[in-house]
């Protein structure tokens, strides 16, 4: 029975979906089966694993507002294990759509519970925002993973985003897990950035996962191609941080 990881943070440019593609992949290249789901407008985990956006006729947005069968927005990419169900622009009015619909934040709960089947890993990759496609998201989720930039403001909405995993856990999900606190975009150098490490460390404790994302030129260079880092360059800082953090979540599912 697979497992599902929301990656979640309304704090914008955190490294949310530079972590679900990478992350997927490092899974994937570590011979496990892996779904991403992009639900997210702005659709970069697509277009980030080779998804031609414009092309696609059936994305998450079919299957939570129209019922549309969920095996036809699934798209292959690059890696033989990796998958990935895409998203579109479409999805930003989901939220208003979704009003109207019965069990409204369970919906894509029902659309990806039959695929827990079919993969080790099902990540999904969250807005920047605490709307009704982000409570949908952590009430289909086991697990959440909350990427931390190494910045000044990095704690700030953090308390909000608990807030709401905590509500969705009493009334939603009372299963629903915090995988573990990420930081990403890393400078060891910067004595501000290892402060931040040791205030998060400091509050989270045991919940921060031990590997981190480090700055890396080519994070950022590989998604214009359409390819994970790892399939970019794979002896790159980014592409080893990444997996190291797939084998740090298979050993604390195997302890």
């Amino acid at each position: 029975m697979g497992k599902i990881i929301a990656l979640a943070n309304q704090k914008g440019g955190v490294g949310k979906t530079t972590t679900t593609i990478n992350l997927a992949a490092s899974l994937a290249t570590l011979e496990k089966r892996v779904l991403v789901v992009d639900a997210d407008p702005q659709a970069n985990a697509s277009s980030g694993l080779g998804v031609d956006i414009k092309q696609a006729e059936c994305t998450i947005y079919e299957c939570l507002i129209d019922g549309a069968d969920v095996n036809r927005a699934i798209h292959d990419t690059e890696i033989e294990t990796l998958k990935i169900i895409s998203s579109h622009i479409n999805l930003v009015g989901a939220e208003i759509e979704m009003l109207n619909l019965k069990n409204r934040e369970k919906i894509m709960k029902s659309v990806l519970t039959p695929l827990k089947e079919q993969y080790d890993y099902i990540l999904i990759d969250c807005s920047p925002s605490l709307g009704l496609i982000t409570v949908n998201a952590l009430t289909a989720a086991d697990t959440v993973i909350i990427p931390v930039q190494a910045e000044y403001f990095a704690l700030e909405g953090i308390s909000k985003l608990l807030n709401t995993i905590k509500i969705i856990k009493s009334k939603l999900n009372p299963q629903l897990q915090i995988e573990g606190f990420l930081l990403t975009m890393f400078d060891s150098r910067l004595r501000q950035a290892n402060q931040i490490y040791d205030e998060v460390k400091r509050h989270f404790q045991e919940l921060v996962f031990k590997t981190v994302i480090q700055r890396n030129v080519k994070l950022s260079e590989a998604p214009s191609y359409g390819l994970p880092t790892i399939l970019y360059d794979a002896d790159s800082t980014g592409a080893r941080n990444h997996l190291a953090l797939a084998r740090e979540i298979l050993e604390r599912e195997n302890n």
